[in-house]
């Protein structure tokens, strides 16, 4: 179809920013002259995807290259999805419009468990076979990474290669193997994977046979023609040297964070026994503060944005925080620019912290508790008290600050009705304590607002072995947390219980699971990250009719000596670590932080890292 046919149907759907392309910062080059393409695809919407700092990244590394043309790739919404399909317009680049079914490598970000459908849904709007077994050519190969990508197995039917841990420099190295193979006239796709799984960091599941017992539990996982046993996940070792973009593509169109990024630690010290991001990013490895600053500062200039967000897991263990932002509020002052922070620990909010923020930022502050006593959070490893938690609402008080977010998550292993309402009284204590503050603004009121989560067991944690809670306890307890609520200077919200449960199932499922994930796509199900057309009911059919139910993958405890789906693949923590973990929290036991001793996690391996501050 010819562009201005195209450009006359984005008019007739909302926001036909989201297709058009042509932004200030997309890379346009004359695709004669490039020996590779890759559609690098985000499997939701543009202002979704537009926000993500691993496509800007990837697609800054790859378009500096002369030999490869990154083009980017957005889940259309259902508007233009009903004009492509009455239109027969396949899915295109956007910066090309070409098809991507015409591209080398169709690569997807895995971000989140929920956009399983969109994947399908866009290789079908691209009019390419599901299957990777029934896509005979080399040509497109259909790629994956992202934190999802550390348990591939409920895509494994439908990826070619998954890309594990950091892709800057697995992705080119598999890039540049294909680009060798087809100098030499190399045509057979399972000849060039079977070259490609030779690489560390590339998992290939078609040379991984899989068996299972009579329970559904899995027996074995084999490795066949060569691939290896266990494939280890890829990380960027010095990350000031690290590849990270001098421009980001400036849409025209709101996204979600429109603003500039700059990311200054990968990995986080922590240890919360909950959370993947921290154990599958590990170890910690941060940038310099003057290759921080010189990078920010380069970034505004180019883009013209005046807002800058640092991105880290932990924003304030970042151990260089204060004099980066001595050094960056000199030109962002200048420049009016505004910095924010994220991710803030509580323990380590300190009044100095709170003076440089109120130069930078004017917003609320949010920190995350987790849980409401101190019994859940030593089972989680929190390592945080209700005396840090007070401390640090009292110096924001003091510091002018009138409203504050704690995140929260009910479900968490061990969990019992008085934690639940803990929450309630420690929220409450929170409003009492502002009006107690010496210093606090006069003639203001408090919000304190408590947003709560479900807790989904996740791969590479140590609660991986947990069952997740009923939907129909999740929302029991949701309902007692907003009946302890006696005031209206604290407001709630939470997940939705639906969305949770279905995450839940994904996110700990094997390769049986691809076929729920098929049925449900062909019954209608896409875009399940948004409420107006996620429909639970069709997930629970799609489950029954693959003869699998969403109990067995979310609603069991694990015996720790069970082979997950995962177990064949090395996120650098050894599972003797997380049992070892999941014992010391079923005692309500707790691990010092990286920095105070290592635990022996197994990251130490990769060399360099704070794994080797004090050892």
């Amino acid at each position: 179809m010819d562009n201005k046919r195209l450009e006359q149907l984005f008019l007739t759907v909302q926001k036909p920013g989201r297709y058009s392309g042509g932004e200030m910062g997309s890379v346009i080059k004359d695709k004669s002259k490039v020996d590779v393409r890759f559609a690098f695809c985000f499997p939701d919407t543009y202002e979704i995807g537009m926000s993500h700092l691993g496509m800007k990244i990837l697609y800054g590394l790859f378009n500096e290259r002369e030999d490869i043309w990154c083009e980017r790739v957005f889940a259309p919404w259902m508007d233009f999805e009903e004009v492509m399909r009455r239109e027969d317009i396949p899915l295109f680049a956007l910066e090309s419009r070409d098809p991507i079914s015409e591209f080398d490598f169709i690569g997807f970000t895995l971000q989140y468990e929920l956009s399983y459908t969109n994947i399908l849904n866009m290789l079908d709007l691209a009019k390419i076979p599901l299957r990777s077994a029934d896509r005979k050519d080399l040509t497109p190969l259909v790629v994956a990474g992202g934190p999802c990508a550390c348990n591939p197995e409920p895509l494994a039917d439908f990826v070619d290669i998954f890309f594990l841990g950091e892709g800057e420099e697995v992705d080119l190295e598999v890039i540049d193997l294909y680009k060798e193979y087809k100098a030499k006239g190399g045509t057979d796709k399972q000849e060039f994977l079977k070259l490609a799984s030779k690489i560390e960091g590339v998992y290939v599941p078609s040379l991984y046979d899989v068996e299972y017992d009579f329970e559904g539990k899995i027996i074995s996982y084999t490795p066949k023609e060569g691939a290896p046993e266990i494939v280890h996940k890829r990380i960027m070792r010095d990350m000031d040297k690290s590849y990270y973009p001098k421009n980001f593509v400036v849409p025209f169109t709101e996204i979600v964070h429109d603003r500039a990024v700059m990311e200054i630690f990968r990995g986080c010290i922590r240890g919360c026994r909950f959370c993947q991001a921290g154990f599958i990013y590990r170890p910690v490895r941060e940038k310099s503060a003057d290759v921080i600053n010189s990078q920010a500062k380069a970034l505004c200039d180019s883009t013209g944005y005046d807002e800058m967000s640092l991105s880290s897991l932990s924003t304030s263990d970042y151990t260089e925080i204060e004099p980066l932002l001595s050094r960056m509020i000199e030109w962002t002052d200048e420049d009016k620019i505004s910095l924010s922070l994220p991710s803030l620990r509580i323990d380590n909010f300190s009044p100095e912290l709170l003076e440089k923020m109120k130069m930078i930022r004017k917003s609320g502050l949010t920190f995350a508790p987790e849980a409401g006593t101190q019994r859940l959070r030593d089972v989680i490893n929190k390592n945080i008290t209700e005396k840090d938690i007070m401390k640090s609402c009292a110096v924001a008080f003091a510091g002018g600050y009138t409203a504050v977010k704690l995140y929260f998550m009910i479900g968490l292993p061990t969990e019992t009705d008085e934690d639940i309402i803990g929450i309630a009284k420690l929220g409450q204590k929170i409003v009492d304590l502002y009006y107690n503050v010496d210093g606090r603004p006069k003639g203001k009121g408090v919000n304190v607002s408590i947003s709560v989560s479900t807790f989904v067991p996740k791969p590479f944690t140590p609660f991986q072995f947990c069952e997740q809670i009923s939907k129909d306890e999740m929302r029991r307890r949701q309902q007692l947390l907003r009946d302890s609520i006696t005031t209206k200077k604290i407001s709630l919200s939470w997940h939705d219980s639906d969305t949770s449960a279905l995450e839940g199932a994904l996110a700990r499922g094997d390769r049986r699971v691809g076929e729920v994930i098929e049925t449900a796509f062909k019954m209608g199900a896409k875009m399940d990250g948004w409420g107006e057309a996620f429909n639970f009911d069709l997930w629970l059919e799609a489950f029954s009719k693959s003869g699998l139910s969403t109990e067995f993958y979310a609603n069991r405890e694990r015996d720790v000596n069970e082979i997950n789906p995962w177990d064949h693949l090395d996120y650098g923590v050894t599972k003797a670590f997380l049992i070892k973990e999941y014992s010391l929290a079923k005692c309500a036991s707790t691990t010092p932080n990286c920095r105070e001793k290592c635990a022996g996690c197994g990251a130490n391996k990769y060399g360099k890292g704070v794994c080797f501050e004090k050892c």
